[in-house]
């Protein structure tokens, strides 16, 4: 087992082992917001994330993201976008964590239990206090720079597991070692916005609205109300870094729930139209044109309701404060279904 492995399990045991007897953690388990993963829920607002250290236990303050939230979709029926591709967002990075004093008041009591092995605490004293490479935890430089460590996206319980380097030290204004491979940057702030994203969720405006019929062009449409932009920005004040992760709807794909039916366009993707919404709004004077999005059933839902599906199509572009501006990121759609209801035409017979 590598030996940072057996560090971080040690620390686990202790942390575990305090919480079990009730006895009081080190100074640094203040600056901790519980649990790991995020202090605030998903909604509009500022929150604090990604707290979820490698070992699970201590963390501090210094290096958590910040999410403002406030630009983001609101309300009962809101939801994560789904990437249109196999991306998914980091597992694991590495950002500022702990001041001196605070790397300081956590490692000693874990040395002095001795979990962790005679030997690994010694050639630990060795790295952060003896001098090689660091002296006293570094604290004849408080103040101009920070001990970095990995942060586990909580999305991710395993992440931490490709984030394993030992503590190492940052001064302000320099760049992480070109050894750090997964060192935080604004595209990686984006990628974690991007998982922040919420967008609404509508039902799609019908004409007819509640029963439709056999053979008859039903128009469909989002009003530009509805179908607009979102945003999440990310940000480490500590770093002053930060990236704004953007989704803005672009399409809306019917799937009518059925193949006894043909969608206008025939592919199902309407796209924006000229007032910023997809399709357009049914009028009494649309009566016999083909709708610009829509569907026509061919066949009775019978007793039942026909499930069709809208799914929005949203184009996600990040921009940051390394100077990046609207750089894509995957796209990602959110559907909904909706009961719609398909009558035969009733004839009248003389």
């Amino acid at each position: 087992m590598p030996a940072v492995t057996r560090f971080r399990r040690g620390i686990t045991t202790i942390a575990l082992a305090a919480f079990v007897c009730g006895i009081s953690a080190p100074s640094a388990m203040a600056d901790r917001p519980g649990g790991g993963g995020s202090v605030g829920g998903s909604g509009p607002g500022t929150t604090t994330s990604g707290n979820a250290s490698s070992d699970g236990t201590l963390s501090s303050t210094v290096g958590l993201i910040q999410y403002d939230r406030s630009k983001n979709g609101s309300g009962d029926s809101v939801g994560p976008v789904t990437p249109m591709t196999t991306w998914t967002p980091p597992a694991c990075w590495y950002a500022p964590k702990y001041t001196p004093a605070q790397l300081q008041a956590y490692l000693e009591p874990i040395w002095a239990a001795g979990s962790t092995g005679d030997a690994w605490d010694a050639t630990q004293r060795d790295r952060y206090v003896n001098g090689h490479p660091y002296k006293d935890f570094n604290k004849d430089q408080t103040g101009k720079g920070y001990w970095w460590d990995s942060y586990v996206n909580k999305s991710f319980p395993p992440g931490w597991d490709k984030c394993d380097e030992p503590y190492f030290w940052v001064a302000t204004g320099d760049a992480p070692p070109a050894n750090i491979k997964n060192a935080v940057t604004p595209q990686i702030l984006a990628e974690l916005a991007y998982n922040e994203i919420r967008v609404p969720s509508k039902d799609v405006s019908l004409a007819p609205a509640d029963k439709t019929k056999v053979n008859l062009p039903t128009w469909a449409w989002l009003d530009e109300t509805t179908f607009k932009p979102v945003s999440v920005t990310a940000r480490i004040d500590a770093l002053g870094m930060w990236a704004t992760t953007t989704a803005k709807p672009v399409s809306l794909k019917i799937e009518p729930g059925t193949s006894d039916a043909v969608t206008y366009p025939a592919s199902g993707v309407c796209d924006l139209n000229n007032h910023g919404g997809v399709g357009e709004k049914y009028t009494e004077g649309d009566a016999g044109k083909t709708p610009p999005c829509g569907v026509k059933y061919l066949r009775s839902s019978g007793n039942g309701s026909y499930q069709l599906k809208a799914t929005i199509t949203w184009q996600i572009t990040w921009s940051g404060s390394d100077g990046t501006n609207n750089r894509d990121l995957p796209d990602g759609s959110f559907g909904r279904s909706q009961d719609v209801t398909v009558q035969e035409i009733q004839s009248v017979n003389r």
